[in-house]
């Protein structure tokens, strides 16, 4: 038996990526696009400035692999680029939401591209039109440009004053990477939500949302951008300003959990190593009296391990994802996900028939795959599942930049741990500690809004109309 592997997805926004002074920059670029492709399956795009300081770009909807072909990168010259991968949140999957975005303005023309979600864009929409600026898109990342715009008093200033100013003005989460004819910006929330790192390569520097990108292109990894920082890379190296002095490292905890990959290393933690943590810790909280243990592909698999080897029970490859149907999980509504061509997960018989199974999972949002992934193992031959996940329960939405923005797709939201246990048909279900979920990762600040309900910044919203409506 197979069963669909759409729905156990919760899914980040996208993934940003900038260069400069490299030889052929979107090359280097599609590569790293391509190290980032996990952070967003539904758009992608490239921006470039050529020796004349002419912008060109290319975008479309699709897989990297998809939208860019050799001749298109070929057209695409110059030693300087930004990129991005989106899986969108706020705005839509239409191709004019598709980054990164490029301006025209008579103080000179910019690009820029955003990795999460800035929660008082309605505001600064509305502030914004009755100032006479028009948007191109419905995506909240075009707020600040035309906020860098309306500075007309910096127009006889470099760009970083606008850019400082305009991004005063923002609340939420962002990592934003702006290309100018001659340099780029990179900038991080104050709150420190989302990462961005910078990397050297050659005589070059480079920007990404994840160091695996360094990987990919032989980059060096040098320092991650500070909360409530701007980078400027230019001639000149790195210059750094601040934009705020209120810094908080509250780096979003489903990073570490579930959205980077694994040979990513988060503000000096490897991911790979953080889960692997978490798992041997889950096994302290919530040992089980087991035959083997089995981990869900692909985010699930480092927790496992960790599992088995505190548990001392063999980790088995009990459950296969079929790699080769294409990755429709990223489908944005329940509707589409269900109608898509979908991810394949089977349970491997032989080795689960007869085994009382703990299986490792990285969190439960819905509910709905889990009951399928016990009922597959049950039906493999399991005599029983006890599940157990690397996280603590997800309480609350989140408005980062997730797509988990209702009450009602949180089953931990509306049941007790029991009550989901029995919901998705374990013999035991338990949850990481949220103590144990910052000594896996060896911070002291973590963004757990998603498991508290304790949210960093202001959100800008009713909560008396999302109760009732089941949004914010």
């Amino acid at each position: 038996m197979m069963i669909p592997y759409s729905d156990r997805e919760i899914h980040e926004e996208c993934g940003v990526f900038g260069i400069y002074g490299v030889d052929n920059a979107a090359s280097l670029t599609y590569y790293a696009l391509h190290a980032l492709q996990h952070r967003g399956q539904e758009g992608c795009g490239i921006v470039t400035v050529d020796p004349a300081g002419e912008f060109n770009r290319s975008k479309g909807k699709g897989l990297v692999t998809e939208v860019f072909k050799e001749e298109e990168l070929a057209r695409l010259k110059g030693r300087m680029a930004i990129g991005h991968v989106r899986y969108s949140t706020a705005g839509g999957n239409r191709l004019e939401n598709v980054q990164p975005f490029l301006f025209r303005h008579n103080t000179g023309d910019f690009s820029l591209a955003h990795n999460g979600n800035i929660v008082n864009s309605a505001q600064l929409r509305l502030y914004l039109e009755n100032r006479g600026s028009l948007f191109q898109s419905s995506s909240d990342s075009e707020v600040l440009a035309h906020l860098i715009k309306k500075e007309t008093h910096c127009a006889d200033r470099p760009r970083i004053h606008a850019i400082l100013e305009a991004l005063n003005m923002l609340e939420g989460a962002f990592a934003f990477v702006i290309m100018t004819s001659r340099r780029l910006y990179a900038a991080r929330d104050k709150y420190g939500l989302r990462p961005l790192s910078i990397g050297r390569i050659g005589d070059g520097y480079v920007v990404a949302s994840e160091t695996c990108a360094f990987d990919a292109i032989g980059a060096e990894y040098v320092r991650d951008v500070e909360p409530g920082e701007v980078v400027t890379i230019d001639h000149h190296g790195l210059r750094s300003s601040q934009y705020s002095q209120y810094k908080r490292y509250h780096m979003c905890s489903m990073e570490y959990i579930y959205f980077a990959r694994p040979d990513s290393d988060i503000e000096g933690r490897n991911v790979h190593a953080c889960r692997k943590e978490s798992g041997r810790l889950l096994f302290e909280e919530s040992p089980a009296a087991a035959d083997i243990v089995v981990g869900v592909p692909d985010s699930s698999l480092s927790a496992a391990m960790g599992y088995a080897e505190a548990s001392g029970l063999p980790y088995e490859m009990g459950l296969i994802k079929n790699k080769y149907i294409g990755r429709t999980f990223i489908q944005p509504t329940q509707e589409l996900r269900e109608k898509g061509v979908r991810m394949k997960l089977s349970a491997v018989r032989t080795i689960v028939k007869g085994k009382r199974v703990v299986l490792v999972d990285d969190s439960i949002v819905r509910g709905t795959t889990s009951r399928r992934i016990v009922a597959l193992l049950k039906e493999a031959g399991a005599t029983e599942v006890h599940v157990r996940i690397a996280s603590p329960p997800m309480i609350a939405p989140c408005f980062y930049g997730v797509d988990t923005s209702t009450y009602d797709e949180l089953i931990s939201a509306r049941m007790s741990v029991a009550e989901v246990c029995k919901a998705i048909g374990a013999d035991s279900l338990a949850f990481l500690t949220e103590p144990a979920l910052y000594k896996a990762s060896c911070r002291k600040e973590l963004c757990t809004a998603c498991f508290t309900g304790r949210y960093p910044t202001a959100l800008y919203t009713d909560k008396e109309h999302a109760n009732k409506d089941g949004k914010f």
